[in-house]
């Protein structure tokens, strides 16, 4: 039976400590020839840079061929091709699809439409996993545990896939807080919040956090996406309403890490870089280290 990871909550807390171990395993030895003579599609419906280039660098160094498109208006799509038929085609060429759409739910449908495992690769504002399991073993390795943490997500809540599938994930492990800081119009949707509640985990609600940012062991940071917004004056009421500074963070945890999907608008100023506390562009690279690792284990190479 194919294994598909099109949400978070589709891998259990032992499929995620597994892949935090086989990521720190191909980042000790990247360049493994576990795809060989295997085909991953690589369907971008959707810009992305991180994602995309990790990805099939994670597919490259495992020894494998990728055949797809980074640009939809390359594809068939553009001449009314539904994703139904794009998807059972594509299936007949590859051994496993990597797919990012902007509709939500489109990767759960394509993983029914297709005969091979599918991986989302984001969709919409509703799921990112790999993401987040890159986001996982960031946390692990920043903090070596994943137990006991105190989580801070700023920015957009509301329409970032990014911080409901970290939300998801972090819930499985032992006693976070979570602090979510965002604009009345981009808090945090209330699925999410009621998840926390039924399980009985803390969070709390602010429109401000500089007066509680030195109790925080991950700030994670997102950007305003304009792409969400139907209406730009809205956009530009929220855009700049966060940006965390060099000098904020003088009173914050030694251990304190600054986590951030990327890419960075102005969220996070520049003065931040140098800081020992970023770690965003680290962030990015361990993606390709725990994208190897969910291929490997969703194709049964590990």
């Amino acid at each position: 039976m194919k294994k598909d990871l099109i949400s978070i909550t589709d891998f259990s807390k032992e499929e995620y400590l597994k892949i935090m171990e086989l990521a720190k395993e191909f980042e000790e030895n990247p360049n493994q020839d576990l795809l060989k003579g295997k085909v991953v599609a690589s369907l971008f419906f959707e810009p992305s840079t991180r994602t995309r280039l990790s990805f099939e660098t994670a597919i490259s160094r495992l020894g494998g061929r990728i055949v797809g498109f980074a640009d939809p208006d390359s594809s068939s799509a553009t001449k009314g091709e539904t994703l139904h038929d794009t998807i059972k085609m594509v299936s007949n060429y590859a051994d496993i699809i990597v797919m990012r759409h902007p509709l939500e739910g489109a990767a759960r449908y394509a993983a029914e439409v297709s005969d091979v495992p599918v991986i989302n690769a984001g969709d919409g504002a509703n799921q990112h996993p790999t993401q987040t399991l890159l986001d996982l073993y960031s946390i692990l390795k920043t903090q070596g545990r994943l137990d006991n943490l105190n989580i801070f997500m700023v920015g957009d809540l509301k329409y970032g896939r990014t911080v409901h599938s970290l939300l998801q994930a972090m819930s499985e492990f032992e006693n976070p807080i979570f602090n979510f800081i965002a604009p009345s119009i981009l808090q945090m949707p209330k699925a999410y919040k009621l998840h926390l509640e039924q399980k009985g985990m803390k969070y709390f609600e602010h429109e401000l956090f500089t007066d509680i940012i030195s109790e925080a062991d991950i700030i994670y940071m997102t950007r305003v996406q304009k792409e969400r917004f139907s209406d730009p004056i809205e956009y530009e009421k929220v855009k700049d309403v966060y940006i965390l500074k060099n000098e904020m963070l003088e009173n914050t945890k030694p251990n304190v890490r600054i986590l951030h999907p990327l890419p960075r608008v102005n969220e996070i100023s520049t003065d931040v870089d140098a800081n020992d506390k970023a770690y965003y562009f680290t962030q990015a690279l361990n993606g390709i280290y725990t994208r190897q690792a969910i291929i490997s284990h969703i194709m049964n190479l590990k």
